[in-house]
């Protein structure tokens, strides 16, 4: 099986503050290095994994990856303010706040450097079981983060009730900035209904110099795409920290 054989790698990238550049964090990506097909996306495994039921120990198993690999991080010196990991509507039992605050625990990583993104879609299932499964990991210090914001319904009362920290705007929105004006709207408008509450907001397929521009205009905080940097592999993520925080020794060393 693929969960234990390990043939499940993670890929990170990089999020950035727009105002100076500075890393704010890590999106881990799961990918299933296959013996036969090679590398797989997300999509060609996650779904089967969520009807055949073993997305639970898939989920867990990305969780223990990206929370070693933070621990890595730490111990090598480098400053990775947190790292993101997707979770499954279907991972939201009540034994997920347990098996996160164990992983941590036995990896040596504040809670503080972990956040759980979810979709829209997530937050509006079984409201009561979830709420009271997000507010316990945000007790524990875990962020939470609304991923592909826009591209479902979610009700301002529902973001109001939820323990949510940040909104990462779908990149559908962000794909035409800045010539499509109604997206420059919505955009706009997620921005201001996101600070008045308090989230912090992350744009997402950040790949052009004009909509990072806009962006920052429009006071979005963080972004992400191939602008700043692809995907990579843990090795190359470390190559990419190394040249980010320590500049003068990359060039050196090369």
């Amino acid at each position: 099986m693929a969960i234990d054989d390990g043939q499940l790698v993670l890929h990170f990238q990089p999020q950035l503050h727009l105002v100076d550049q500075s890393l704010s964090g890590m999106e881990a990506l799961v990918r299933w290095n296959h013996p036969r097909l090679g590398l797989l996306a997300p999509a060609r495994f996650i779904p089967l994994a969520e009807d055949s039921g073993l997305i639970w120990p898939l989920g867990l198993k990305v969780m223990e990856l990206a929370i070693a690999q933070m621990a890595a991080w730490r111990a090598q010196g480098l400053t990775v303010p947190r790292v993101a990991v997707n979770v499954s509507p279907m991972q939201l039992r009540p034994e997920l706040v347990d098996a996160i605050a164990e992983i941590l625990a036995r990896h040596g990583v504040p809670a503080e450097c972990l956040e759980v993104e979810l979709t829209e879609s997530a937050l509006t299932a079984d409201g009561p079981a979830v709420n009271g499964l997000l507010k316990a990991l945000r007790d524990m210090g875990v962020s939470i983060a609304i991923d592909d914001f826009g591209v479902d319904y979610s009700s301002l009362t529902l973001l109001r009730r939820l323990p949510i920290s940040a909104l990462k705007i779908d990149r559908s929105f962000v794909a035409e900035l800045p010539a499509n004006r109604q997206d420059v709207a919505i955009v706009e408008a997620i921005l201001t209904m996101a600070h008045s509450i308090g989230l912090r907001t992350v744009a997402e397929g950040v790949e052009h110099t004009e909509q990072n521009v806009t962006l920052g205009v429009l006071g979005c905080q963080e972004g992400q795409g191939y602008l700043f940097c692809k995907p990579r592999s843990a090795q190359d993520t470390l190559a990419w920290l190394n040249a980010t925080m320590n500049p003068l020794e990359a060039v050196t060393a090369a």
